[in-house]
């Protein structure tokens, strides 16, 4: 699969419709992962679980890709993430509100396999949002 291919795939079916099962699919086995709330995972299993750590803080968590540019193994994408802030968040209690972001995410793929996600949020205008509820 190219490397277009599995960022779409780890957008649309991975964490939009929280499908892990994707992961052997798509995750290399020694992944590391940076989300763009700034915590990290290295391998499947860490991966998987650190998407409901954010899906079940954020309902209807969403990753929309607004822009992709590949280039033989490695990738870039600007993301919009975004849901309803529902649990703890953050160190954040629940406000009830939706709240959104956007991240530069950069993919390397390794054996036709995601081997390198390091995805940059915008973290100050989450948190500010976190805080206020705005």
């Amino acid at each position: 699969m190219l490397v277009r291919d599995l960022v779409r795939v780890f957008y649309e079916k991975f964490w939009n419709e929280v499908d892990l099962e994707k992961a052997d699919e798509i995750l290399h086995p020694d992944v590391t992962f940076r989300g763009s709330v700034g915590l990290g995972a290295r391998g499947r299993r860490e991966v998987c679980d650190y998407v409901p750590m954010v899906t079940t803080a954020l309902s209807g968590y969403r990753c929309d890709v607004e822009s992709l540019i590949a280039d033989g193994d490695s990738a870039a994408a600007k993301v919009r993430f975004s849901g309803i802030h529902t649990g703890d968040f953050l160190g954040h209690p629940p406000t009830g509100r939706r709240v959104e972001w956007i991240g530069a995410a950069f993919f390397t793929a390794d054996e036709s396999k995601l081997r390198d996600i390091w995805v940059l949020g915008d973290l100050e205008s989450l948190r500010s949002q976190l805080r206020s509820g705005s």
